[in-house]
């Protein structure tokens, strides 16, 4: 009788165990079953082409289907490197980030310090800021366009007045200064975004620290200088870090504003802007292909490097 009540007896922790996996298992499907139309749609349209993309560039790819079973190989990666427009475009990507960059980093932050202060009205002026962001590209670039004409311009129409030789200058058909006047207008453009960051990022700093940091005799710049700009940091990085990858991604307002030329002996022509008229241009899509996929490593390395930069600094700190 013992032995048989023994045998009898459930397994209570056994069962409970079971019924434990079996509701985690229940949960996990639930979970898989809501994100599957997500990865559904980012496999079709955002993985499936990179990968097609990938193979292209070792064919002689085309538009017109002409050579498109033709494998070469690492020649379109070889090519590219000795490609002397490559590396130009390369450079113009590079120096239009080196001219937006500080403007929309510190301009934005310097705006949202003054508008932060303000306690009346305060909703006009972010909105007065914000709305150009909100514009679409090609209204941007008739706005811009007009304000640039040579003669009629408002920009040179205000310059003609200090100096009336200035009221002929192309500043969307000169070399020099062609890409300094998109920079401009990109900074116009797309400056509000920044400067909603880092407005955000100052409404959470306390005012009890400004408060404590004024009984003790701090004047407005060292409150700046030792509390907003320190305790803004991780802001200033993501708006840093966005705002470069977004600068190397250059395309919309140079095509646009250099109508679709690349500007005075392609001064302003990016390097996305290169590989698009490689590819849709020449039909030479697996060079574009190439091009793409080294641009693409680049901007990865650069921004790995820039996290681990501020990870170490983190650390150190």
């Amino acid at each position: 009788m013992e032995l048989r009540e023994r045998t009898a007896a459930p397994p209570t922790e056994a069962s409970g165990g079971v019924k434990e996996k079996k509701s985690l298992w229940r949960e996990d499907l639930a979970g898989w079953a809501f994100v599957a139309p997500f990865l559904v749609i980012y496999g079709l349209f955002i993985l499936w082409p990179i990968l097609l993309q990938v193979r292209m560039s070792f064919y002689d790819a085309s538009l017109a289907g002409v050579g498109s079973d033709t494998f070469l190989g690492l020649a379109n990666y070889r090519e590219l490197l000795g490609d002397p427009d490559f590396l130009a475009s390369l450079w113009h990507t590079v120096y239009f980030t080196l001219l937006t960059t500080p403007p929309l980093v510190i301009g934005a932050l310097i705006l949202a310090m003054l508008v932060n202060r303000i306690r009346f009205a305060q909703w006009f002026f972010r909105t007065a800021f914000f709305a150009p962001f909100v514009v679409p590209v090609s209204v941007m670039a008739l706005i811009w366009i007009w304000l640039y004409q040579p003669g009629f311009g408002l920009v040179n129409g205000y310059l003609a007045r200090i100096n009336p030789a200035w009221a002929d200058i192309g500043w969307l058909t000169n070399a020099d200064i062609a890409m300094i006047s998109m920079a401009i207008a990109t900074v116009w453009w797309t400056i509000g975004f920044n400067f909603v960051l880092y407005l955000a990022g100052l409404q959470e700093i306390p005012q009890d620290v400004y408060d404590a940091a004024a009984m003790d005799g701090a004047t407005s710049w060292n409150q700046t200088r030792f509390i907003t700009i320190p305790l803004l940091a991780r802001t200033t990085v993501l708006v840093l870090v966005l705002q470069i990858l977004n600068s190397l991604k250059v395309f919309q307002q140079t095509y646009l504003l250099a109508n679709q030329t690349g500007g005075p002996n392609f001064s302003t022509r990016g390097v996305i802007e290169y590989f698009f008229t490689q590819g849709f241009t020449n039909y030479r899509m697996g060079y574009a292909s190439a091009m793409a996929n080294v641009f693409f490593v680049l901007v990865i390395l650069i921004a790995a490097v820039w996290f681990l930069i501020n990870s170490r600094r983190r650390e150190s700190a």
